[in-house]
């Protein structure tokens, strides 16, 4: 019987200037991007990460 992952979740709010950074800072902690949705005003998105819990 294979064993089903568990996963934990993370909105993150992103500025247009800095996505690249935000992304990369939550990647090195094991955080991968599942998608990006618009937020409440043009200058931000919101990114919806997820990564196998512990």
């Amino acid at each position: 019987m294979s064993r089903m992952t568990k996963w934990e979740y993370s909105t993150v709010p992103l500025l247009v200037h800095a996505t690249k950074q935000i992304l990369d800072n939550w990647g090195q902690d094991g955080w991968e991007l599942v998608q990006v949705v618009p937020g409440p005003n043009p200058e931000q998105l919101v990114a919806y990460l997820k990564r196998p819990k512990e």
